[in-house]
């Protein structure tokens, strides 16, 4: 396990100290002795809130409300060409 790298690369994109450690499932007392360690001052609020809102093309955390993940283009292409080949099948 590689908390500490973990660690140092949120602290260096400006997380806080509470996300930091909801997301890695640690205590917030070894982010803050990570952090004094690095010497890493503590994050602006209006800079941590930009760092988590710039895209980055990975998808953090998403759970829809209906817990069905969203299909890729791809793969509602081979559903819908699954779709038509058994709709033909039974016209026929």
């Amino acid at each position: 396990m590689k908390v500490r790298a973990d660690i140092a690369a949120l602290l260096r994109e400006g997380h806080s100290n509470a996300s930091i450690a909801h997301r890695l499932g640690c205590h917030t007392s070894t982010v803050a002795r990570a952090r004094q360690a690095l010497r890493i001052p503590p994050a602006d609020r209006l800079g941590r809130l930009y760092l988590e809102a710039v895209p980055t093309g990975r998808v953090k955390e998403y759970r829809p409300a209906d817990g069905r993940m969203p299909l890729s283009p791809a793969q509602q292409r081979a559903n819908r060409e699954r779709l038509l080949a058994a709709l033909r099948k039974d016209a026929a």
